[in-house]
């Protein structure tokens, strides 16, 4: 009877304290502070994953990562009102769009103190003249890259690039009406962004011409070069320089005898943004020269930091791609919105695929 009483008693008090420590369980877990988080949408190949985690450990933030391969996809998911995004990186005319449309938030710079350590010739631009809604984050040109192991002839120019026939099936275009338009314009003597009529039906038809020879039209021909599909390409200079630096002096990058796209990459916050204030503590910590310096060992983009050249080894400072002389930059033409005109390009651009 003694035994039984005792031991009811033990069942008891066992019973409260279990119950005890779940209510402390639960309080703590109650109490805890949620993961904090910020969603990025950046090109691919862009941002060296060891940097993410760095900043993870350090602020506390996980960042969720989507990639895009052109602008105008950024654009038509942030035309729909979504807040999927919280910071994103799209290039030089695009920002001009979206500040337009009113997709922007306006940056606090009381949260930005690497602003200080920016280069001031990617600053003050046209289509943010006082940059309330982007910052530089990196920039890079637009040209040819040739595999000299498939293909031993040379290329200088962009008529050539859309010219030569025994390019058939080895030719890689990018899957982007502004750059592969514009670079038939260029080719025919024009400015990239001509909306004259008569002009742009001569683009047209050049492409037409040589669209038999295309072997795929992609944004992200890195893949290809490496697995030698293609032998020579249009290609974003990031792209051809990491592709050169795994295969070596076989590959060559070149900007057109008529000249190339000057495109700059921005850090932006939509309107839309869910965790505006995560994505001003990433897009501070993008700005940092260290991460500058990391970026541009890795991706192969050039600097908007200029803090970052006497942080780079002699081999990256030395690049004439990543640091030109003043004379290429005359070379190089950058994009711009072409607002309702926009329409015809696009037109064309369809049409043309659709062949």
């Amino acid at each position: 009877m003694l035994l039984r009483v005792g031991m009811q008693w033990f069942l008891l008090g066992w019973l409260v304290l279990a119950m005890t420590g779940l209510g402390c369980q639960s309080k703590r877990a109650s109490d805890a502070t949620p993961l904090r988080s910020v969603n990025l949408a950046i090109w691919s190949n862009y941002l060296p994953t060891e940097l993410l985690q760095e900043f993870e450990k350090k602020h506390g933030i996980q960042v969720r990562v989507s990639h895009y391969s052109s602008n105008e996809e950024v654009m038509a998911k942030l035309e729909t009102g979504s807040s999927e995004y919280d910071l994103v990186v799209p290039s030089d005319y695009m920002v001009n769009a979206m500040i337009h449309l009113g997709l922007l938030r306006e940056l606090d710079y009381s949260r930005l103190k690497n602003v200080k350590t920016l280069d001031p010739r990617f600053l003050k631009k046209n289509y943010d003249p006082e940059n309330r809604y982007s910052l530089p984050y990196d920039w890079g040109s637009t040209g040819i890259v040739i595999d000299h192991a498939q293909y031993p002839g040379t290329i200088t120019s962009w008529k050539e690039l859309f010219e030569r026939p025994d390019l058939a099936g080895k030719l890689s275009l990018l899957d982007d009406s502004r750059e592969v338009i514009g670079a038939a314009l260029k080719s025919l003597g024009y400015s990239l962004n001509s909306i004259d009529a008569k002009q742009l039906g001569q683009a047209k038809e050049l492409l037409v011409k040589v669209k038999p020879r295309v072997k795929t039209f992609t944004s992200e021909p890195l893949t290809p070069l490496l697995n030698r599909e293609v032998a020579v390409a249009q290609i974003f200079m990031s792209d051809a320089l990491q592709v050169r630096a795994m295969r070596g002096e076989v590959i060559e990058y070149l900007i057109p005898r008529e000249g190339g796209t000057l495109w700059i990459d921005h850090l932006v916050i939509p309107k839309q943004a869910k965790h505006p204030n995560e994505a001003h503590v990433l897009l501070d910590f993008l700005l940092e020269p260290k991460t500058n310096v990391e970026t541009v060992k890795r991706v192969w983009v050039g600097p908007t930091n200029r803090e970052t050249a006497q942080l780079l080894p002699p081999l990256l400072r030395e690049n004439q791609h990543l640091f030109p002389p003043e004379r290429s930059w005359s070379a190089l033409e950058m994009i711009q919105d072409l607002g309702t005109s926009g329409v015809i390009w696009d037109r064309l651009w369809t049409e043309f695929k659709a062949l």
